[in-house]
C-alpha cells in the first residue's frame, strides 16, 4: 500500500496552503504543528504522475499538488484512503512506546517500539577552535566536533509498505551474529528499523492492529485507557533488557558535501573466537540524502578501514549493495546497512563516495569518521524473536 498524506495548514497571513505527501520517498514540509491532520494512503497499479485537486478538510480550500506513484496490486481508481489522524509534533521530550507513526522521508508506517539515547557529531556545524582534536589515523581532515544528545527509536515497520521502500530502504537494519561456530553467520529480523525524532509524523487510529508485522502482538497489546493505547508486553521489555548491548546505538555521525548528507551509526555485534584469534563485529547503517535540486547517482565507493592493530585496509567498489542510486528531489534518500570485521577489540573507518552530476561530472562525498569499539562487558549471545 502507498501511504500518502492531504494536509492543510494555516499560515499567519491567514492564508492556508495544501501538500500533497509526493509517493513514499519525499521529505516532509515544515508544517504547523498546532492542528491534526488527515492521514491518507494511495494506491495504484502504474507508473505515471498526475495532479490531483483536493478540498483540505479544515479550511474548504482547493490545493493541487504532484505526486509520483508507484505500482500496487491495488485496484485502479481508488486514490485515497484515510489510515488514522495526525497528532502534533513533540518539539520536546519523546515518544512513547505505541506511537503510531509515518516516516517522513521513507513514507512506511510503523509503531515505536522503544526510545533509545545517542551522541550526534554533527560535522557542518563549526566547533571553537580550542575544541579541536586530531583525527584518526588517517582521516580524511574533516573538522572534530562535540556530540550533543540525540533521541532515535527502535521501530517496526509496516510488512505492508516494506515492498514498496525496499528500493530506497533496506527494512532488514537489525542483524545478529548467529549462535554457532560459523563466526561470519549473521541472521536479520525483518521489519524492524533506527529512527531519529525528527523523522516521526505521529498519529493515531481507531484499529486495535493498525501495524501489520509478526511481532506486533507479541511485543504489544492494546488499551484503550492508555495513550497512545498500545503497552508493551512482557515479551517486548525482556527482549529489550537480554539484546540491549547489541540494539543499542550510542553514536551518530553525520557530514555534508555539496548539498549530499552522510549519516552514519555503527553498531558493535559481539567477538567470535577464530582458531588463532578473535574477530570482532560491527553492522554500521548509512544514509546518503540530497539536500539540494540536483539529481545526482552514487557510482563508487571507497573506504579505509584502520585497526588498532596496526593495520590499513582500502576497499574501493561499484555503488553500495549491488545499487547505484539516484537522490533526486522527488526521491531524496537512500538507507542501507553493511558489516565489518577486525582482529581487534577497536579501529576507525572513514571514507568517500564518488557521486556523478546529469551532465557527466564527478564529485567525492565525505563519509564522517566513526570509531568501532568494542563492549568490554560481553555476556551472552543475543536472542532472536522465538519466545
Amino acid at each position: 500500500m502507498r501511504v500518502s498524506v492531504a494536509a492543510c495548514y494555516p499560515a499567519p497571513t491567514k492564508m492556508a496552503a495544501c501538500a500533497l505527501r509526493r509517493g513514499l520517498l519525499s521529505t516532509f514540509s515544515k508544517y504547523n504543528k498546532k492542528h491534526a491532520h488527515r492521514l491518507l494512503s494511495v494506491a495504484d497499479s502504474r507508473f505515471e504522475t498526475y495532479r490531483p485537486q483536493m478540498e483540505c478538510r479544515a479550511c474548504g480550500m482547493y490545493g493541487v499538488a504532484q505526486q509520483r506513484r508507484f505500482m500496487s496490486s491495488r485496484p485502479e481508481g481508488k486514490v485515497l484512503e484515510t489510515v488514522g489522524v495526525f497528532e502534533a509534533l513533540k518539539q520536546h521530550g519523546k515518544y512513547e512506546t505505541g506511537q503510531l507513526f509515518l516516516h517522513s522521508v521513507f513514507g512506511y508506517r510503523g509503531i515505536v517500539l522503544f526510545p533509545w539515547h545517542a551522541r550526534l557529531y554533527d560535522r557542518d556545524i563549526t566547533p571553537p577552535m580550542s575544541d579541536s582534536k586530531p583525527e584518526p589515523p588517517g582521516a580524511h581532515g574533516s573538522k572534530e566536533v562535540k556530540g550533543k544528545t540525540h533521541t532515535y527509536y527502535q521501530v517496526l515497520i509496516d510488512t505492508r509498505d516494506c515492498p514498496h521502500i525496499s528500493q530506497r530502504s533496506q527494512t532488514e537494519a537489525v542483524t545478529f551474529l548467529a549462535n554457532h561456530d560459523d563466526s561470519r553467520a549473521l541472521y536479520a529480523i525483518p521489519g524492524l528499523d533506527y529512527v531519529s525524532h525528527e523523522d516521526i509524523l505521529p498519529y493515531n487510529s481507531a484499529e486495535q492492529i493498525p501495524i501489520q508485522h509478526e511481532l506486533f502482538e507479541r511485543f504489544l497489546m492494546y488499551n484503550p485507557a492508555k495513550s497512545p493505547p498500545f503497552i508493551a508486553r512482557d515479551t517486548l521489555k525482556a527482549w529489550q533488557e537480554k539484546n540491549h548491548p547489541w540494539l543499542e546505538l550510542s553514536d551518530v555521525h553525520r557530514e555534508t558535501t555539496e548539498n549530499i548528507r552522510v549519516t552514519v551509526i555503527p553498531f558493535y555485534m559481539g567477538m567470535r573466537e577464530g582458531q588463532n584469534s578473535h574477530v570482532y563485529w560491527w553492522r554500521y547503517c548509512i544514509r546518503l540524502e540530497n539536500m539540494g535540486n540536483e539529481v545526482v547517482q552514487l557510482r563508487e565507493r571507497h573506504w579505509r578501514i584502520f585497526s588498532l592493530s596496526g593495520t590499513l585496509e582500502t576497499v574501493r567498489g561499484r555503488g553500495v549493495v549491488g545499487r547505484e542510486p539516484v537522490l533526486s528531489k522527488e526521491q531524496p534518500a537512500f538507507q542501507y546497512s553493511s558489516h565489518v570485521s577486525l582482529q581487534a577489540p577497536s579501529g576507525h573507518m572513514w571514507g568517500t563516495f564518488r557521486i556523478e552530476r546529469t551532465d557527466g561530472s564527478h564529485f567525492d562525498v565525505r563519509i564522517p569518521p566513526f570509531s568501532l569499539e568494542s563492549n568490554k562487558d560481553d555476556k551472552a549471545p543475543p536472542a532472536g524473536y522465538t519466545f
